[in-house]
């Protein structure tokens, strides 16, 4: 069940969303025609989870795109120059029954400097039919020039307000209730991802009452976690604790431990110069999504003893 709210609330239009307003208006008016026209390709970046992808929708939908004429491709899993070419082959038909052809490139910073230069070359010559949106966590590992030809929007996590308020929503609709406690805990957990939110409210919704806040509250406990494992890595804590630690998160996302890691370290590091956290975040830069848990674990052995 951990998904399925995540689904069935994913807004289906501009006035669906929450947060991200600054964003959604400048969409909106360019799309009304009362702003500077659409570009024909948009990047949308951002953290994981934070509804990158769910705006491309709404964009696609919005410019009339559906049917064949909508395309999702995962440049995690078809990230080569084949993959880029057959899309601009495909782009060069009329749309089979709407009014354009849309092309979403969800984690398009991990296509290959080929399949790159390939989209570059589209993006340049875009046919008046097409559109495409490009969705990434890491803008930087793109090609400059593919930057340079996007209308670019930072897509960012949701405010505390901002959550209570989709959570209200959510459970209201659902004809539920929750107390005041379980909410908060929801919240600070979900750090501002939507999509963590809806997880956990459906983990807290699927048990009785009496049961909610503990259940809630296990999403606390990963997240004191990681607090632990940033706090061991900076202060250079023995192995088998940095082990240990690592064993109790063997079953989480590593990509979302490294970002949760980096944000730590990050404000750390802004607010006292350190060495030790500036070397922490140099192992975790990189993501894992191919090395998954075995490059978590050597990025945080490295740290402690890459210069021995």
């Amino acid at each position: 069940m951990t998904g399925v709210l995540a689904l069935k609330y994913r807004p289906e239009t501009f006035d669906d969303v929450i947060g991200n307003q600054d964003v959604i208006e400048v969409l909106k008016n360019q799309m009304s025609g009362s702003g500077q026209p659409l570009s024909h390709s948009i990047l949308l970046h951002g953290p994981t989870g934070c509804g990158k992808t769910t705006i491309g929708r709404i964009i696609a939908r919005t410019l009339g795109a559906e049917g064949g004429d909508l395309q999702e491709v995962d440049s995690a899993d078809f990230r080569g120059v084949d993959t880029i070419r057959d899309i601009r082959k495909q782009s060069r038909y009329k749309p089979l029954g709407s009014s354009c052809r849309v092309w979403i490139l969800d984690e398009v910073h991990r296509l290959t400097n080929d399949a790159q230069s390939a989209l570059l070359k589209e993006l340049e010559d875009t046919a008046s039919h097409v559109y495409y949106i490009l969705c990434t966590t890491d803008p930087q590992k793109l090609l400059p020039t593919i930057r340079g030809r996007c209308a670019s929007f930072q897509v960012r996590t949701l405010t505390e307000k901002e959550m209570k308020k989709l959570l209200l929503k959510v459970v209201k609709r659902e004809g539920e209730s929750l107390d005041k406690d379980v909410y908060e805990q929801i919240v600070q957990d979900s750090m501002g991802h939507p999509r963590n939110a809806l997880q956990i409210l459906a983990q807290v919704l699927a048990v009785d009452d009496d049961k909610r806040l503990k259940v809630a509250k296990r999403s606390a406990e990963k997240q004191s976690q990681i607090i632990e494992l940033c706090r061991g890595l900076i202060g250079g804590a023995p192995w088998p604790k940095i082990s240990t630690i690592l064993k109790g998160l063997k079953q989480e996302d590593p990509e979302q431990i490294r970002r949760a890691v980096l944000g730590y370290c990050q404000t750390v590091l802004l607010n006292d110069p350190n060495d030790q956290v500036a070397s922490v975040m140099q192992e975790f830069i990189e993501p894992f999504y191919n090395s998954g848990h075995p490059g978590l674990v050597l990025a945080c052995y490295s740290v402690l003893y890459a210069e021995e």
